[in-house]
């Protein structure tokens, strides 16, 4: 009989995150109750919640700012209390802060001599990688709007090329085009092999970027599992709808087992449902004579689950 040897067993590669049962109470409150994570390498999850939930508390305790009262972390395998436990290993906690009187580029050059390495033209990479163009760089930061702070938080946390980046609510204080700009970064990194937690309290803001998401509520882990999965288990779109006779759209939906509709308190009706049903009850009101004067998404099916496992709760 052969003696077993390594290359019959199957091999797991480390992940790039895990956490197991991390608690974190400030006084009375419960900020982290308990929370198990784990992020494969090269994922990029949404740590998801609103305002409460415990998701800045859950990255200050995976970057060592602020330490557990029980459970552990793993990054990369190794405990971050021991020597080189963060290395490879970058985040972005709440607002980026600098000195107001220095550039961002001065910024940029004096956090690498910090961290023992030579400028070079890896920063003027980075400044344009996240938008920042050669005026604003030059600008004190003083003079910077909140958007642009971000900008720079973005580029400070990518000067050592981590292979785990932590980014919290990164795209606030942007316009719609620097969101995306933002989004389509955390793209590239993830297609280079970096692993990057990226939290934010609106579902449909990253929805589209993460490969996996862990909901937050009340500093519990109330859904945990990838993207596919959730839209899978997500309930029907929600929208607003307008006609020109309510009360009669409102009967043609009961007849509808696939659409859900009721007086959404405002003056029209509020109906979830999946396109192709909607497309048809849509066509049914008009074949009626009953018109439809407005039709607005109200919430995408990803953000109906999130609203449902959050309470309702919105920023």
């Amino acid at each position: 009989m052969r003696a077993l040897s390594a290359e019959d067993f199957p091999r797991r590669e480390v992940a790039a995150l895990a956490a197991f049962g991390l608690r974190k109470r400030f006084g009375s409150v419960v900020a982290v109750d308990r929370v198990d994570l784990c992020v494969e390498r090269g994922a990029v999850c949404g740590l998801l919640g609103p305002n409460g939930a415990g998701k800045s508390t859950l990255l200050r305790l995976l970057l060592g700012l602020v330490r557990p009262e029980a459970g552990r972390i793993e990054l990369f395998g190794r405990r971050p209390a021991a020597a080189a436990g963060l290395d490879g290993v970058a985040g972005v906690v709440e607002e980026p802060r600098f000195y107001p009187y220095l550039s961002g580029r001065q910024t940029l050059e004096l956090l690498t001599k910090l961290d023992g390495g030579e400028p070079h033209r890896q920063i003027e990479q980075l400044l344009d990688l996240v938008g920042l163009d050669q005026k604003v760089a030059a600008r004190r930061i003083g003079g910077y709007s909140t958007g642009m702070r971000q900008r720079l938080g973005l580029a400070a946390a990518m000067l050592a090329s981590p292979q785990l980046l932590l980014l919290d609510e990164p795209t606030t204080g942007l316009d719609p085009t620097g969101a995306s700009e933002v989004r389509a970064v955390v793209r590239r990194l993830a297609a280079e092999g970096v692993t990057v937690v990226l939290s934010s309290h609106d579902m449909s803001a990253v929805a589209d970027v993460c490969t996996s998401v862990t909901i937050l509520f009340s500093g519990r882990v109330v859904w945990d599992g990838t993207m596919e999965r959730l839209r899978a288990e997500a309930p029907a779109p929600e929208y607003r709808l307008d006609t020109s006779d309510d009360a009669r759209a409102l009967a043609q939906s009961s007849s509808r087992p696939d659409v859900r509709a009721h007086r959404d308190g405002e003056g029209g009706l509020s109906v979830a449902a999946e396109r192709d049903a909607l497309d048809h009850f849509v066509l049914a009101l008009a074949a009626e004579g009953i018109a439809v004067r407005r039709l607005t998404e109200v919430a995408s099916s990803v953000e109906a689950m999130f609203f449902a496992l959050t309470g309702g709760a919105e920023e």
